[in-house]
């Protein structure tokens, strides 16, 4: 029999009802003669609560206590899926993290997985078992529970799927797949029937949040289709694979958005080997992305470096970067956090000209203006002012025809 791994995001399993309904789609897949392993994140807004609950304890808990406590979601709703199965007559045993062989470093709230030993998982398959495993955790070499970050459900999912050499790794969400822009923000945006994993790394990476962009790139790492699909219906759902059309009508595949954005700007820096690594190391050293990293032209030997953060750790980046700033002379350090990025992205546009131009004008027409513009082979990335993100997808979602089914 062929190996199937699914997984259930919060919305999936948000209530009894869910987990209910998530039983009965992991039996009709069982009586499809697949062995099936299930991954499930908390249900509902879990985590969330159990951060709040941690932070009316103490400010700084401890990462070990931390990581415990956020696991325990996860022990919750793989073990009422278990019984709910189990319910209905079919054999499921529940697993957490650690009991799968999910191993990972020792970096807690953000671990990354270092190997699987599946042993256990193989064990319960060869005895019938549906397998429901905790998603988001692991165990450190110190046998202390780690927790994978944002995404990690996804991520679990994935390494799964490849260790367990699957035939294919379903996620299912509350959507019906990978849209062609947030259809919140854009009514006519549609699900795609698929898409490369190189398209769906940088929507992942700039906003599409159906998807975490550690997953997708595992997945294409490992060459591991990844079914993106609704956990309320039978729709089709998104394939992300290798394969693509050979020739693409509309080069542009989607529009990714993202406001968890702020800039940050150190002016009259003195332009001199050693400054941006007297910046940038630092901010690394303290666990902070730099994404956008624009420095304009050295006029008399002084120049401006501009570059973007998260917005939810800006303050933590202006604490790093002030006290840099003061001992470099650089005239003033300043940040804006009102700031919000459109991206474009399509493989097709590799060789194809006339998109930056054409998303420029789309944006000029509406007034738009365009604070930074970041680039790579198959995306282009506007910095606007957040409260013109809305329209500006949408006029780009309109400029590129993506409510037009037959784009691919």
């Amino acid at each position: 029999m062929s190996i199937v791994v699914q997984k259930y995001g919060g919305s999936s399993v948000a209530d009894v009802e869910k987990i209910k309904n998530v039983a009965r789609r992991v039996a009709k897949s069982r009586d499809e003669g697949n062995q099936v392993v299930v991954v499930v994140s908390a249900m509902g807004d879990t985590t969330d609560d159990l951060i709040a609950l941690a932070k009316k304890v103490t400010a700084h808990p401890s990462g070990r206590e931390y990581d415990l406590l956020l696991s325990t979601g996860e022990l919750v709703s793989c073990t009422l899926l278990a019984m709910a199965l189990n319910t209905i007559g079919y054999r499921a045993v529940s697993l957490s993290g650690a009991q799968a062989g999910i191993k990972t470093d020792t970096e807690y709230n953000r671990a990354h997985i270092l190997g699987i030993s599946p042993k256990r998982i193989t064990e319960e398959l060869n005895e019938g078992n549906v397998v429901i495993v905790a998603g988001f955790q692991g165990i450190n070499k110190d046998k202390d529970v780690t927790t994978l970050g944002r995404g990690g459900s996804d991520t679990t999912a994935v390494a799964l799927a490849i260790s367990l050499k699957a035939k294919a790794c379903h996620i299912y969400t509350d959507v019906d797949g990978v849209f062609t822009a947030d259809p919140r923000m854009v009514p006519e945006a549609h699900s795609m029937p698929e898409i490369g994993y190189e398209e769906m790394l940088e929507m992942a990476t700039y906003g599409a949040r159906v998807m975490h962009s550690r997953a997708v790139e595992l997945g294409q790492m490992y060459n591991m289709p990844i079914l993106v699909a609704c956990s309320f219906n039978e729709n089709p759902g998104t394939l992300i694979h290798g394969g693509k059309a050979m020739e693409i009508k509309n080069k542009v595949t989607g529009i990714a958005h993202d406001m968890d954005i702020a800039k940050i700007m150190v002016v009259g820096v003195p332009d001199r080997p050693g400054i941006a690594s007297a910046i940038f190391e630092p901010l690394a050293t303290a666990g902070i992305s730099v994404d956008t990293i624009v420095q304009n032209a050295s006029i008399d030997n002084i120049t401006d470096l501009t570059f973007t953060v998260a917005e939810s750790d800006i303050d933590k980046a202006m604490k790093v970067v002030k006290p840099i700033a003061e001992s470099i002379k650089a005239r003033e350090c300043i940040s804006n956090t009102k700031l919000g990025e459109i991206s474009i992205i399509g493989t097709g546009m590799q060789n194809a000209p006339g998109y930056a131009a054409k998303m420029f004008s789309a944006l000029s027409e509406r007034n738009i203006n365009i604070h930074l513009i970041t680039t790579s082979e198959i995306r282009i990335t506007c910095i606007v002012d957040e409260d013109r993100v809305g329209e500006a997808v949408r006029a780009l979602h309109r400029a590129f025809e993506l409510e037009k089914a037959d784009i691919r």
